[in-house]
């Protein structure tokens, strides 16, 4: 059987001075301080407010074949699974594909409406790629976050392409992407700015 061909990416949206989220992070403000309501209306206004503008990064985010995500990027719920929870994104996520979720705690998988199953790995960011690369096939795995998850892919050299949607917000604390990576050698592939973004895309060498 054939090597999956498909690249490894990472796609994340992040403050000025680097934050992917504030402090204060709760299940009523997922983004903590993000000097909005903590929804994370200042840091993703560019996908909602200005979706038309920003549709090729948009479409670019929608179309990987699987998608890896951090235990606190699918929501607050800590230690064991002890109740309901199938992330912030209600019954139809928009992944729509299979999406593995880091956690030191077993959970069996979730189907979801429109084509999303989340898978839950225990063993760690290789086993939690391992597997997404196989469900995606030829198609692209996408890190998606949070910052903290991105973080630990891209200093296990992990992540091919970097794709960073800059908001000209600072926060001053929170989570911050690079945080504890080595340096880095990034090749940039492109760059565009939109009214509320900036969006960059790099190779990482």
């Amino acid at each position: 059987m054939s090597e999956p061909t498909g690249r490894v990416l990472s796609d994340i949206t992040i403050s000025a001075d680097g934050y992917a989220a504030g402090l204060g992070q709760t299940e009523e403000r997922p983004f903590g301080d993000d000097g909005g309501d903590g929804s994370g209306d200042r840091l993703h206004a560019w996908m909602f407010d200005t979706p038309d503008e920003n549709r090729a990064e948009l479409d670019r985010l929608a179309a990987a074949g699987a998608f890896v995500m951090g235990r606190n990027m699918f929501g607050p719920v800590r230690g064991a699974w002890d109740r309901p929870w199938n992330g912030w994104w209600g019954e139809n996520p928009p992944f729509h594909a299979p999406v593995f979720v880091l956690t030191h705690h077993a959970r069996e998988p979730q189907p979801m409406q429109g084509g999303t199953t989340y898978h839950f790995v225990t063993d760690g960011i290789e086993s939690a790629l391992a597997q997404a690369r196989a469900a995606a096939g030829d198609g692209d795995v996408l890190i998606h976050g949070g910052a903290n998850t991105v973080n630990q892919y891209l200093a296990a050299g992990l992540i091919e392409e970097l794709r960073l949607h800059i908001v000209p917000v600072t926060l001053g604390a929170g989570t911050r992407l690079f945080e504890g990576v080595p340096p880095l050698k990034l090749e940039q592939l492109g760059a565009r700015s939109a009214k509320l973004v900036t969006h960059v895309t790099y190779r990482v060498l």
